[in-house]
């Protein structure tokens, strides 16, 4: 895998931190005022991103799907187009938003959702383009996107590996620093259907790229596998009540779910480690109370070839030969005599420290 710099002095991949993604989306109910709220929050539970979502409504639907009636209990209008124009923020307020994250100290970008909304986001100079769900599969929109030059983050709900692999290749030839996201496009996601396994998959596929995890679900221990599982970028739904009008809010994490999330994912990584096996100075005082080595089973006299059956293993005062050494010790000679349940020092055992360097 190939680290890059997803936003400004922030590398992800390789041995760097998770990069954590609050996506705000349109839980802001269509008020500046609460979604700047949400930036805080976000903040103050230690993401490292705050997304939104921005459609330039026309190019995203077409008239008919704009006109359809839209009688939910989440609706904000008559219409579905009454709706989404109700949730959706102008340039202006993008940029006040953006102004205020910066201010706030949290990377700031939305998902473009439509090839017009990724003009206005390139123009905005977000530090990297969120792709959703439903544009993985939209070629022309991947196409024009990865010339921009940004580095991408792209999920992959509702996709095939097949597709997936199109996806890469198409994002590759065009923009080397992206990262493709397991997703699950459900609200809320049962745990039956989120197939961490894919990220193993996704892994072997793509090697060369960060691998993350978008998740729907309920609560946090499900993301945190995901970490533990190599997740380079973990994204999530938030919100400041699960119970506001909205599809999304039931599926997102309320602050103090975030705020244990992160910490939750700080803790895996710092006990992921290097993957050397080793024994490290931590485990020191419990080997020197309780590791085992090797000690005479009965008297044995200076000048005595040893036999395995000439030896024990125990916890021993002092501590002797390293109890898996025992099979090396077979066939040496012991150049002093070593007394019945007296451990079996490395000085005594003739050319034993010259191979282990005592």
């Amino acid at each position: 895998m190939v680290p890059f710099e997803l936003c400004p002095g922030r590398m992800i991949g390789g041995n760097h931190p998770c990069f954590i993604i609050a996506e705000i989306g349109q839980n802001h109910q269509g008020d500046i005022e609460i979604a700047k709220k949400m930036i805080k929050m976000a903040k103050d539970c230690g993401a490292d991103c705050a997304k939104f979502q921005k459609s330039e409504l026309q190019y995203k639907f077409n008239k008919r799907a704009l006109e359809r009636p839209y009688n939910s209990k989440h609706s904000w209008g008559k219409t579905y187009g009454e709706h989404k124009r109700h949730l959706e923020f102008n340039h202006e307020q993008y940029r006040e938003l953006q102004k205020y994250a910066e201010e706030v100290g949290i990377f700031f970008t939305a998902s473009g959702m439509d090839e017009m909304a990724v003009e206005f986001l390139h123009e905005l100079s977000v530090p990297f383009f969120k792709v959703g769900s439903g544009d993985t599969n939209n070629f022309p929109y991947l196409e024009k996107t990865a010339k921009k030059g940004r580095p991408m983050v792209v999920s992959s709900g509702m996709q095939s590996m097949e597709t997936m692999r199109r996806v890469y290749k198409t994002v590759k030839e065009h923009n080397p620093n992206f990262a493709i996201l397991q997703c699950t496009s459900a609200y809320p996601l049962e745990a039956e259907d989120v197939n961490l396994k894919v990220l193993t998959e996704y892994q072997k596929e793509f090697p060369d790229i960060p691998i993350g995890y978008s998740g729907h679900e309920s609560g946090i221990n499900i993301s945190v596998a995901a970490v533990a599982l190599g997740a380079k970028v973990i994204e999530r739904h938030v919100t400041l009540d699960k119970t506001w009008k909205g599809s999304d809010h039931e599926a997102s994490l309320v602050p103090s779910e975030l705020a244990e999330l992160v910490r939750s994912i700080r803790l895996v990584e710092r006990a992921l480690g290097d993957g050397v096996k080793k024994m490290l100075p931590c485990e020191k005082p419990c080997h020197d109370k309780l590791g085992k080595s090797l000690v005479a089973k009965v008297k044995i006299p200076k000048g005595t070839v040893l036999t395995q059956d000439m030896l024990t293993v125990k916890v021993a005062e002092p501590m002797g030969v390293p109890a898996e050494d025992i099979f090396q010790l077979v066939g040496k000679t012991v150049t002093e005599d070593v007394e019945e349940d007296e451990s079996v020092l490395p000085e005594v055992v003739d050319t034993y420290c010259k191979k282990k360097k005592c």
